[in-house]
């Protein structure tokens, strides 16, 4: 069966089918066939919830992903209530070894297992996920989710990942045995999922709270394994983009790799934990990814940059400085700010960019990238800053609150397109690490999924 492509796509690169929903009526069942090793895998898993008599509130032992939590949130987070789910994704060690906070995720872990903070749902469930505010409505599926190498073509990557983060997470795997957070992919939809999640959020959720940020995040159990039927032919045949979680896909990848290297058979390292958005009725947003350098000052980094970029004031504060990136009519543009002073950087010099540029590597699209500008001509050549002096934030000040602890600068960034995303995605391109960030994100803590046990 062909396979059900992501949107804007090249026409070269289109294949489509028709709706795999069309036709089949509501709780109507058909036995599954055999899946395929092309099929987008969709289970249902056991979900390990917060018991809410055991917790001071959902929305206090909930968290965003671990990887928009700088350091100050993280100590915001674990004030809430002494069972928040920070304290497994970023477990802290003290003054002990990267192995000590591991080994205390998976000591914590034990504990509210014991306790009974947390418990395991009794069966295989699909879980629908929707978070929602004024003018915001996004529902999406909460599942287990079969992991594929990219030549496949049915989970999409869009980004490079770093060793450093891979390993990290893996470690943190390893000591859990615990898909802890889920990533977030993205499907062209419109079948019958969609109409299995409308008919689901008519009823009574299984549990509501409203986060910090103030989405309000409802869940709801598809237990009936008709129900979950009509859900795996749906999605079999359609490609997922990884919207958010390439590092964690990777770690997925690398732990189902270890098992299969060891001998030990098809296992819960098969799947990975996963919320899948239909981009039909639920088209998701995204934001840029910010930079920051340590260790270079502001006058400096201009200076350098003087004889590449346009080099003009970006306002006296923060929110000026970011209406005017963008508002702004040059090419590349970039606000560099120290915190206290503003400056825009724009229309680098073609010759530049072009000597910069990796040629026969990648397409025009991916060249003229904001992301492939910064990396390869500002922060390579120009300013000859390597990747152990680069870090980055979600956020516009926590950008700036980085900046400040590093005794650097923060490199702020306008947002590419959803498009553009798709685009490189569907010719196999992956953008520079950190290109996009694609929301609003699951919220961390809400269901766990338990692995081998």
């Amino acid at each position: 069966m062909p396979r059900r492509s992501m949107p804007a796509m090249p026409e070269a690169d289109r294949r489509t089918t028709p709706d795999q929903g069309t036709g089949l009526a509501t709780g109507e069942h058909r036995p599954d066939a055999a899946p395929s090793a092309g099929d987008l895998l969709v289970r249902p898993f056991r979900g390990l919830r917060y018991d809410p008599g055991q917790v001071s509130d959902l929305a206090a032992v909930t968290s965003p992903p671990y990887d928009v939590i700088d350091r100050d949130d993280a100590e915001h987070l674990a004030g809430l209530d002494p069972h928040n789910v920070v304290r497994l994704i970023l477990p802290r060690a003290g003054t002990g070894s990267a192995a000590d906070g591991y080994a205390q995720a998976r000591t914590a872990l034990d504990q509210w297992l014991d306790q009974g903070v947390l418990v395991r749902d009794e069966q295989p469930t699909l879980y629908v996920y929707e978070q929602s505010a004024p003018g915001l409505l996004q529902r999406g599926l909460l599942a287990a989710v079969g992991l594929h190498d990219p030549a496949d073509r049915v989970v999409l990557p869009h980004e490079d990942v770093m060793p450093g983060p891979v390993a990290d997470r893996l470690e943190l795997m390893r000591a859990t045995s615990a898909n802890l957070e889920p990533i977030l992919l993205v499907y062209d939809g419109g079948g019958d999922t969609a109409r299995v999640i409308e008919e689901v959020c008519a009823g009574r959720p299984l549990l509501e709270t409203t986060a910090e940020d103030g989405l309000q995040q409802r869940l709801w159990a598809v237990t009936d394994p008709d129900v979950q039927g009509r859900v795996a032919r749906d999605l079999a045949p359609r490609q997922a983009l990884i919207a958010d979680g390439h590092h964690r896909y990777a770690t997925y990848r690398r732990l189902q790799a270890e098992h299969q290297d060891a001998g030990d058979g098809p296992g819960d390292w098969d799947l990975g934990l996963a919320m899948l958005v239909d981009s039909t009725t639920s088209p998701l947003q995204v934001r840029a990814i910010h930079r920051v350098v340590a260790g270079l000052s502001l006058a400096e980094a201009v200076e350098l940059a003087a004889g590449v970029f346009r080099v003009q004031e970006a306002g006296h504060d923060l929110p000026t400085a970011l209406g005017r990136l963008q508002a702004a009519a040059g090419e590349h543009p970039f606000v560099v700010t120290d915190g206290r002073s503003f400056v825009l950087l724009d229309d680098p010099d073609p010759n530049e960019v072009e000597a910069a540029m990796p040629g026969a590597d990648h397409s025009p699209d991916w060249r003229d990238l904001d992301a492939s500008v910064l990396h390869g001509l500002l922060l390579d050549r120009v300013w000859r800053v390597d990747d152990a002096r680069t870090s980055y934030a979600h956020e516009a000040p926590g950008a700036l609150r980085l900046a400040a602890r590093l005794d650097g600068l923060a490199v702020l960034m306008r947002p590419v397109t959803v498009e553009t995303v798709h685009t490189l995605a569907a010719r196999g391109e992956r953008m520079p690490r950190k290109s996009t960030s694609f929301g609003p994100k699951p919220r961390t803590g809400l269901v766990l999924r338990l692995l081998d046990r």
